[in-house]
């Protein structure tokens, strides 16, 4: 497949990463304006490193645009001249709606929305796409796109908004969660490098637990939590300083703010 995404940030360069080490592409073109930052790709076999957009469009079938959203309308009227029926338009652009995207380039372009996260460079993004009504027909490709980088699922528009909070700002907030969890442990008398470990570790075993026996939270926990024991104490303290709370909050409060995107 050639492939070009438009705006090499942090995540189109993630997702040129993990689609490097997944070797579904033919050529890759990588587009930003200052492109002294992203030379070293340059060197790959089949990548182009470019300020040209336009040549980027030219030369690819599937643009991936992954700009913010303050010069997207900037981006779209650039390029928008240069695609053709067969390209399929995949945005990562946040909050962006597909209404606003068919606007710009027009209601007869294959677009796909899509949110990804950073851990595509790792080849575990879950990414969430959805389609407007002419790219429908390529949404299984996008899926194979994107299942090649981690794993995918196909939801309504008008969750993406709620997608995007969980998936994509979702990796800064288990961040901090990890983040407080080996400062936790470095006060518990730890080396930093080694609290950290443990931390995410911890936090990889849990999640492997879910996975494998395909359980709840809740009984997980109960496996933990004894009868007046140390672990239902560090869980009553934590929900008394609002730990639950905290996070749900968290999760509104950017929910409210991505949508006065437009």
């Amino acid at each position: 497949m050639k492939i070009g995404i438009i705006g090499a940030g942090n995540l189109g360069l993630s997702i040129a990463q993990g689609l490097l080490i997944s070797d579904k592409i033919t050529t890759l073109y990588l587009t930003k304006n200052k492109t002294s930052t992203i030379k070293e790709y340059n060197e790959i076999e089949n990548v182009v490193v470019s300020s040209n957009n336009v040549q980027a469009v030219e030369n690819s079938d599937i643009i991936i645009i992954s700009v913010q959203p303050n010069i997207a309308l900037k981006i779209f009227d650039e390029i928008k001249d240069y695609i053709g029926e067969n390209h399929i338009i995949i945005s990562t652009i946040t909050g962006l709606k597909i209404s606003s995207i068919e606007k710009a380039l027009g209601n007869n372009k294959k677009i796909i929305r899509s949110m990804p996260n950073t851990a595509v460079s790792v080849r575990k993004s879950l990414t969430c796409i959805c389609s407007n009504e002419t790219g429908k027909d390529y949404l299984d490709l996008c899926v194979s796109i994107f299942n090649s980088i981690g794993k995918t699922i196909i939801i309504d528009e008008s969750k993406m908004q709620s997608a995007t909070v969980m998936c994509a700002s979702g990796i800064a907030f288990w961040m901090r969660i990890i983040r407080a969890m080996a400062q936790g442990g470095v006060e518990l008398g730890f080396e930093a490098k080694d609290s950290l470990e443990i931390s995410y570790r911890t936090a990889e075993g849990a999640i492997n637990l879910l996975k494998t026996n395909e359980s709840h939270p809740e009984e997980e926990i109960d496996k933990v939590t004894t009868p007046s024991g140390c672990t239902i104490k560090g869980i009553i303290e934590m929900e008394n300083k609002g730990l639950s709370s905290a996070i749900i909050h968290g999760l509104i409060s950017s929910h409210e703010k991505i949508n006065k995107i437009k």
